[in-house]
C-alpha cells in the first residue's frame, strides 16, 4: 500500500468540551514521514484515564486540536527503510510514548540503557506531542498512526489484539513498577483501586508469583471480580472504620492506582511493613494529599512513582501475558461510539478497560479475561 491510499482521520477535540463527548471526526496530518517510522492502519485502540485528562486540559493547555488514545494496535501497512524489526502486515502496538531522543541531543543515560520512558531530552506522547521533527502527534482514536518504529512493539500471535491493547498503558503502567520493585515470591503486594489500572496490577502481580496480592477500595462491590483476577483478599474501607488498624504492616509493595487529592494516603501508608514501598502510579490533576513525615522515618518506608514503561517493558509485559495466559478485562466498543465511550469511562461504568474497535472488527460485545 503506497503512502497517498490512506488517510489520516479520526476524533478530534477541538478544546476543552472535548472532554464532555464532543470530540468531532475529521483529517489531521500526521507526522512528516522518516525512514525510521512506520504506518499502523489502526484495528483497536484503548480507552484511558489519560485521554480524559488531556481532552479537558487537566494536565496543562492541550494543544488542540487533538486526537487522544495511546493504547493503539493494528497492522504495519508502511515500513521505514531503517527498520528491521517489523515487516508490512505484523500485528504490532503502541503505547502513551511515541519518541524519546535516543542520544540525538548529546548522551543520554536514559535512551542507552533502555529507559526510554524516562528521557529527559525528548519525551514525544503519542498524542498531544511534538515530534523531533517538528510534527505534531496525533492519537489511536482514528484510522491510521505514523511513529517511529523504536516505540511500535510486535504483539505476540496469542495475544488477541483487544485484549493487548489496553495492556499498552494501563498494563505497563501497573507491571513495570511491580517487576521493578521485585514482586514476587516472598513478597505481599497491595494494589490500591480495582479499575483499569488496579485490575492489571492483580494479574501481574499473581504471574509474577507474588505470594499474596490484596485489592484495597473502597466498597466490596468488586470483590468478586478482584478474587476472579487471582486476589487473595480484599479490603473495603468505607465498609470497616478500623480497615487501617487492622491491616497495619502487612504489605511489602503497594501500587497505588487512585488519580484522587482525597484519598486516605497516610492510612494507606499504615499498610506498609519495615522498609515497605509505595508506588503512586495515578495522576490526580490537583496533586497528592499532605503528607506526614514521622510514618516514612519510624518504617523506612519509600514513597515513589513510576511512568508507564518502555518499549522492553511492553515486549517483557506482552511475552508474561502470553505466557501466564493473562488477559484483559475488556468491553469492546465500535470506534463511531468514542464520544459515548468517553462520557462511559467518565462515569465508571468500564469493567474494566474499554476498547475502541475500527469496523469491520467490531463487535460490540465483551471479552471478560477471554479469547
Amino acid at each position: 500500500m503506497a503512502a497517498t491510499d490512506y488517510k489520516f482521520e479520526g476524533w478530534l477535540g477541538l478544546d476543552a468540551s472535548a472532554a464532555d463527548g464532543k470530540m468531532q471526526w475529521g483529517e489531521f496530518e500526521p507526522k512528516a514521514w522518516e525512514e525510521t517510522d512506520v504506518d499502523i492502519k489502526i484495528t483497536h485502540c484503548g480507552v484511558c484515564g489519560s485521554d480524559l485528562h488531556t481532552l479537558r486540559s487537566g494536565w496543562g493547555p492541550t494543544n488542540y486540536p487533538c486526537c487522544v488514545g495511546h493504547e493503539i494496535v493494528g497492522h504495519v501497512v508502511r515500513v521505514g527503510s531503517e527498520v528491521k524489526h517489523l515487516k508490512v502486515g505484523d500485528r504490532a502496538g503502541v503505547g502513551a510514548q511515541s519518541e524519546s531522543c535516543v542520544g540525538r541531543k548529546g548522551d543520554c543515560e536514559a535512551c542507552a540503557s533502555g529507559m526510554e520512558n524516562y528521557c529527559p531530552k525528548q519525551h514525544t506522547g503519542t498524542y498531544n506531542g511534538i515530534y523531533a521533527n517538528g510534527g505534531k502527534s496525533y492519537g489511536g482514536y482514528a484510522t491510521y498512526n505514523r511513529v517511529p518504529a523504536r516505540f511500535a512493539v510486535k504483539i505476540p500471535d496469542n495475544l488477541p489484539s483487544a485484549v493487548a491493547a489496553p495492556m499498552l498503558c494501563g498494563g505497563v503502567t501497573t507491571y513495570a513498577p511491580l517487576k521493578f520493585h521485585g514482586a514476587g515470591p516472598g513478597k505481599t503486594v497491595g494494589i490500591i483501586g480495582l479499575g483499569g489500572l488496579g485490575h492489571f496490577g492483580v494479574m501481574w502481580a499473581k504471574a509474577l508469583g507474588a505470594d499474596k496480592v490484596v485489592v484495597v477500595s473502597r466498597t466490596s462491590s468488586k470483590k468478586e471480580d478482584a478474587l476472579k483476577m487471582g486476589a487473595d483478599d480484599f479490603i473495603a474501607t468505607d465498609e470497616d472504620a478500623k480497615w487501617a488498624k487492622k491491616n497495619a504492616s502487612t504489605l511489602d509493595l503497594i501500587i497505588c492506582t487512585v488519580s484522587s487529592t482525597k484519598m486516605p494516603l497516610m492510612d494507606y501508608l499504615s499498610l506498609l511493613r519495615l522498609d515497605g514501598t509505595f508506588v503512586q502510579v495515578g495522576a490526580p490533576d490537583d496533586g497528592l494529599p499532605t503528607i506526614q513525615q514521622f510514618p516514612l522515618i519510624f518504617k523506612r518506608l519509600k514513597i515513589t512513582g513510576s511512568l508507564i514503561g518502555s518499549p522492553n517493558d511492553i515486549r517483557e509485559m506482552f511475552q508474561l501475558a502470553a505466557d501466564k495466559n493473562v488477559r484483559s478485562w475488556i468491553q469492546e466498543i465500535p470506534m463511531k461510539d468514542a464520544n459515548k465511550a468517553i462520557l462511559d469511562f467518565e462515569a465508571g461504568k468500564p469493567r474494566y478497560r474499554f476498547v475502541l474497535v475500527n469496523e469491520p472488527q467490531a463487535e460490540n460485545g465483551s471479552v471478560n479475561g477471554k479469547l
